[in-house]
């Protein structure tokens, strides 16, 4: 069934909203007459009666109480994404979602060389993981790795593949390196690990710890209590650094990184700018 004309909705909404015509009519500045016919117009369509009409008053009936609260969602989405459209019309800033371990190990300390290359550019950073409604977050573009499946009208851009390895502290003794640290957001990582690298899993049981977080389980590993399957990406820098040693290399996993919108990315647009640094910059990170 085709939708009715969003200004039949519209004077629904608001005869609903107040529980009066008269009202409905006073917001809208038309006639009471007019918002009487396009009432009765819905129904009709509908098939169905939206108010109960008693002594001059009306009610809403089942059914206009569902639509009541169906139109109401939906003006407020609607209302919520013109603004947000308006304000981005007028503003440089870019929204920008990222894993938050991505996010704190990799992409933060670098964002000063985006702000120095793109100083009119403001970004707007927010932390978060899985699946985005760019709609009601009000994104602009998210991070994302392809461990997920995202909905076929949102766009992505490849940025990097995935490289993990495991990593150590060069102080932790040889009881603490035989300790597997794990992660609850990577359940699979050290058999990810043993499967692409071709290295055998060792034998025995071997001592274990768990953590919540991805973040958590490096930083344990730079506490010398263990060793931890990490991201080439985020490990990059403690490596660099010395805090972290890396003594097996890194394997590609076979998943990846990617930038998602709700819309295509123009290369001359804020997010164009952010794309093509992200893709440097992991580029540089990698080849370290």
């Amino acid at each position: 069934m085709a939708l009715p004309p969003l200004n039949t909705l519209r004077v629904f909404e608001a005869a609903a909203r107040h529980g009066s015509f008269v009202r409905a009519a006073q917001e809208l500045h038309v006639t009471h007459g007019a918002v009487s016919r396009q009432i009765r117009q819905l129904e009709e369509s509908l098939r169905v009666d939206l108010f109960e009409r008693r002594n001059r008053a009306v009610f809403l009936t089942p059914a206009g109480e569902q639509l009541r609260l169906a139109a109401a969602d939906a003006f407020s989405i609607l209302t919520e994404s013109i603004d947000r459209i308006a304000r981005r019309a007028t503003s440089s800033a870019l929204v920008v979602s990222c894993e938050p371990t991505l996010a704190m190990r990799w992409l933060i300390p670098r964002l000063s060389r985006f702000q120095a290359r793109h100083p009119s550019v403001q970004i707007h950073l927010f932390a978060a993981g899985g699946p985005i409604d760019f709609a009601r977050t009000g994104v602009d573009v998210a991070l994302r790795r392809n461990d997920f499946a995202w909905p076929a009208h949102v766009h992505a851009e490849p940025i990097c593949e995935e490289w993990i390895g495991p990593v150590q502290a060069p102080h932790a003794d040889a009881t603490a390196r035989r300790r597997l640290l794990h992660t609850a957001t990577r359940l699979d990582a050290w058999q990810t690990w043993w499967r692409v690298s071709g290295m055998p899993r060792p034998r025995g049981r071997l001592p274990e710890a768990r953590y919540e977080h991805f973040y958590l389980s490096l930083q344990a590993a730079l506490a010398g209590q263990g060793t931890a399957i990490a991201s080439k990406l985020m490990a990059g820098d403690d490596l660099k650094d010395g805090r972290l040693m890396a003594p097996d290399g890194f394997q590609r996993d076979g998943s990846a990184y990617c930038l998602l919108s709700s819309v295509p990315i123009a290369p001359d647009s804020p997010a164009g700018a952010w794309l093509a640094w992200l893709r440097e910059e992991t580029a540089a990170s990698l080849a370290d």
